[in-house]
């Protein structure tokens, strides 16, 4: 696409409710202006506390939807909404730790018709397709290898990467195996074959992350995954 007519100045909707002492949310608005000055473009960014979503007319207009750590949310309707709006709609999406899960969530009940599907954080019955992790990753960091042929390994140009996480669920046993044959891939695990990172092959740019990078902003490094979400954002 000639650069005459990509977007100048970008509209992201942070759906989540914003809270300041959660780190990843103070990291979230230094990650997108350090990435839109490496795009070069202009990141005019909304939070959207999650009981302000509730219809789609909410999110027209925004470029790209970023769903934030920090869940439960206070509505978790409206982040399933901004998570399916976007993945229906073929609008850039970034979700991180908590955004992640809920992606995982919303595409098991929307797409492969699991209606019971759920989140072990909040649900108690149905199947979880989000549980408890074996060992916490609050405030740790990991290795995770990415497959090679991913947006997110081309966002980095690495396949093996270190980041950081403050999260207790992740992708449930009983789900990984159904992903194999669906649309929403793996993209990411860490050592022991846990998966980290997934991303959606028939849309523009969905891509869902346990890990924290956008933290990396408040250690003065970049965070390639913004910067990727601001490139799909621009066309």
């Amino acid at each position: 696409m000639p650069a005459s007519i990509l977007k100048s100045t970008l509209r992201i909707a942070l759906v989540g409710d914003f809270n300041p002492a959660v780190i990843a949310h103070q990291a979230i608005p230094r990650a997108l202006d350090n990435a839109a000055a490496v795009v070069g473009v202009t990141a005019d960014y909304d939070w959207l506390p999650t009981p302000e979503v509730v219809s789609p007319e909410d999110l027209v207009g925004y470029d790209a939807i970023w769903c934030v750590p920090a869940s439960p949310y206070q509505n978790d309707d409206g982040a399933f909404l901004a998570i399916r709006y976007a993945r229906e709609n073929g609008v850039p999406f970034l979700g991180t730790c908590g955004g992640f899960q809920y992606s995982v969530v919303e595409y098991a009940r929307n797409v492969m018709g699991w209606n019971d599907a759920g989140h072990a954080e909040t649900d108690s019955e149905g199947r979880l397709v989000i549980a408890p992790l074996s060992c916490s990753l609050v405030e740790k960091s990991d290795t995770i290898k990415l497959a090679e042929d991913s947006k997110i390994a081309r966002a980095y140009g690495a396949t093996n990467i270190e980041e950081g996480y403050h999260c207790n669920y992740g992708i449930a046993d009983l789900f990984t195996a159904e992903l194999e044959r669906q649309p929403l891939k793996a993209t990411g695990w860490d050592n022991q074959g846990e998966i980290r990172a997934v991303e959606l092959t028939d849309h523009p740019f969905f891509v869902g992350t346990l890990f924290q990078h956008e933290r990396n902003a408040l250690k003065g490094r970049p965070a390639p995954l913004v910067e990727a979400l601001l490139r799909a954002a621009q066309r």
